[in-house]
């Protein structure tokens, strides 16, 4: 049986893991956010439309790592730092929003039936704005959870 600090440290290492799990899925989203940007102007000659479903795919894996894995921790209650919960429940709300943003765009263009070249460079733009606000707040996150993190490593708890 685990000690209450190997327990601590075990729950932190799943964290961390959580937290490159999140950092990898984003920088591909971002990495195929910027590919599509650069198709501009979009025309309707199918060029964009599989770029835009693969962007698609990725935007809502990344949405739901975010959404259900990272988050998880609030859902269950097993989360103790005071920190982390306090900057959880402080940005949750606007993190429900860019979810509902992410969904509407994927809605609208997961299936390429609604294209049309000057709504989707508006509607990519207005995404990139709900992306950027998202980041910014998830990584309020992360750096509550890996902060308590470094302090473990430089008192020797955390291998």
């Amino acid at each position: 049986m685990l000690s209450g600090t190997e327990q601590a440290v075990e729950r932190r290492n799943q964290s961390h893991d959580l937290i490159q799990d999140l950092i990898s899925t984003r920088t591909e989203m971002l990495a195929l956010y910027t590919r599509l940007a650069a198709k501009k102007p979009f025309t309707d000659d199918g060029s964009v439309g599989g770029l835009l479903q693969e962007f698609c795919e990725i935007l809502v894996d990344y949405t739901a790592s975010a959404h259900f894995r990272l988050y998880r921790f609030l859902d269950e209650k097993t989360e103790r730092r005071r920190a982390v919960i306090e900057t959880a429940h402080g940005i949750y709300p606007r993190i429900v929003q860019t979810t509902r943003a992410i969904v509407d765009f994927n809605d609208r263009y997961e299936t390429f039936e609604n294209f049309a070249p000057p709504e989707l460079e508006r509607d990519l733009s207005w995404l990139g704005e709900r992306l950027a606000e998202r980041i910014e707040l998830e990584d309020q996150l992360v750096e509550v959870l890996t902060t308590r993190r470094a302090v473990w490593r430089q008192e020797g708890l955390d291998s």
